[in-house]
């Protein structure tokens, strides 16, 4: 096994044996990967045997051998996603040679190496369709619901270089959702590219319903408590001077004291402090300075209560008729366990869809799902075409806003190594689509997000200038970067 304990540099023989070993060890482990998904190596697909291989060789860590190869003029490791055993034959391989021995294992060919990233080009394409000239990233744009009246935004947003349009099945209804289709599909005909239709289930989303203080305008602060109710009106007292009904009234049973609760997108954050009956009160911690006003339909996320929920309501079965008839793929809310990945299997089975497969985007905003993604992309094995979703939002709300931007990254690296397209969503240039002027914080975050297969952008009175703003970094930013890659191109600034 390797770890912290590796000695540095004792000689090319030394080193050439332990490389053997590590590549021994990461094959045993990642048979046992396999293994857990139930599936054989034989059973696999290259892409899958790829994550398992990458899963091994995560469990180490590699900086000290990254820094013993690199100043030697080997590859450090550092970008292995898509070519785990490919990397360490090619560093084998040439060890060997300075070692003057034969090779234990062939160096892979230039194809070999680069398999898995032919692999997630061809799965990117299948899922989003062909991507445009100038860009590898494709740009989804949240279509509002004049979309379904005002073919001309529509349009505009295809000419300032949408590719994919998303529809929020929260929102409006089929017959609406069936005009913007009409409208999108139009759209694509006059600009003379695809355009595809991402509908994107509710899912059992916890918000807030009627709401009630007794302090008229006066907002919630640390130190004051917050009382959710599940079937009665909101109430309020001296123990409680806020009060807010749940969507989903079973929430509040399974609450248990010392829950952690977030109220919009963390905007707000308090602690259980008892449940009785049908009621929960709450201890705010942390709020926005000067306060959090509470209202109706924001988003609560309960990080430590085990929910029990299914992904799919019975308003998502009866929205899937649509889905399947309109959209090229589904955004799966709230999917955490590969058993959510069968559960959708059977509902769209019950639809006979003719012709291409519909895709399936896995939206990962629960912190089970953060920790299933291997899993999940395992039960798919391949089906049908697949992406990820790294819903920010959620995520910064379930695991705090301080663990998002290194989860973000991994979920980055977990998708690279299984071949599967990756969205960055949530708040993209969301200065610049609300008021015209970007930050330069959000400007930053926008190229990040290139190193992704998919951009999403939220709707706004500027989407036109925010799509075309965003195609044009995207477009300068692949000259940088490959996902961790650096391209090199010439610099033109001294």
């Amino acid at each position: 096994m390797m770890g912290n304990e590796l000695p540095l540099d004792t000689g090319h023989a030394d080193l050439l044996e332990r490389m053997i070993g590590f590549r021994a060890d990461v094959a045993v482990t990642a048979r046992g990967i396999l293994e857990r998904f139930g599936l054989s190596d034989g059973e696999a697909t290259p892409e899958l045997r790829n994550l398992a291989a990458y899963l091994a060789i995560r469990q180490h860590d590699l900086r000290p051998l990254q820094r013993e190869l690199m100043w030697r003029g080997y590859s450090s490791l550092g970008r292995l996603e898509s070519r785990v055993v490919p990397t360490l034959d090619a560093v084998i391989a040439n060890i060997s040679a300075l070692a003057g021995q034969v090779s234990a294992v062939p160096a892979p060919s230039e194809q070999a190496f680069f398999a898995g990233e032919a692999a997630l080009h061809q799965a990117t394409d299948a899922l989003f369709g062909i991507p445009p000239a100038n860009r590898r990233a494709r740009i989804m744009v949240t279509m509002p619901s004049t979309a379904a009246t005002d073919p001309e935004m529509v349009l505009a947003c295809a000419r300032a270089g949408m590719n994919v349009a998303r529809i929020n099945c929260a929102h409006d209804d089929a017959m609406t959702w069936r005009a913007m289709v009409a409208n999108i599909r139009a759209a694509a005909r006059v600009v003379g590219r695809e355009i595809a239709i991402f509908m994107d289930v509710a899912g059992p989303k916890i918000r807030t319903g009627a709401v009630k203080s007794s302090t008229g305008k006066a907002k919630l602060l640390p130190g004051e408590a917050l009382r959710l109710v599940a079937d009665d009106e909101p109430w309020v007292d001296e123990r409680a001077r806020f009060s807010a009904q749940v969507s989903l009234p079973e929430i509040v049973t399974r609450l248990s004291h010392g829950d952690r609760i977030r109220y919009d997108d963390g905007k707000l954050e308090g602690v259980v402090e008892t449940v009785v009956g049908g009621e929960a009160i709450v201890r705010v911690t942390h709020a926005k300075t000067g306060g959090t006003k509470l209202k109706p339909e924001k988003g609560l996320n309960l990080p430590d209560t085990e929910l029990g929920l299914s992904p799919l309501t019975a308003k998502d079965e009866g929205d899937l008729a649509t889905v399947v008839e309109c959209a090229d793929m589904i955004g799966y809310s709230f999917v955490s366990r590969a058993d959510d990945i069968d559960l959708l299997e059977e509902v769209l089975a019950r639809h006979d869809r003719q012709g291409s497969p519909l895709g399936v985007v896995a939206k990962i905003e629960l912190p089970e799902a953060v920790r299933n993604l291997p899993a999940l992309i395992a039960r798919v094995g391949g089906r049908r075409p697949f992406g990820v979703m790294i819903a920010r939002g959620d995520l910064a709300a379930e695991l705090g806003f301080d663990r998002v931007a290194e989860m973000q990254e991994e979920l980055l690296w977990i998708c690279e190594a299984a071949s599967v397209p990756a969205i960055w969503a949530t708040q993209v240039l969301e200065d610049l689509m609300k008021t015209g002027l970007p930050s330069r914080g959000e400007m930053t975050d926008a190229a990040m997000a290139a190193r992704a297969e998919c951009v999403m952008l939220n709707k706004g009175p500027a989407v036109v200038e925010t799509i075309g703003m965003l195609d044009g970094l995207l477009a300068r930013m692949d000259a940088h970067m490959f996902k961790k890659t650096p391209q090199l191109r010439a610099l033109k600034s001294w």
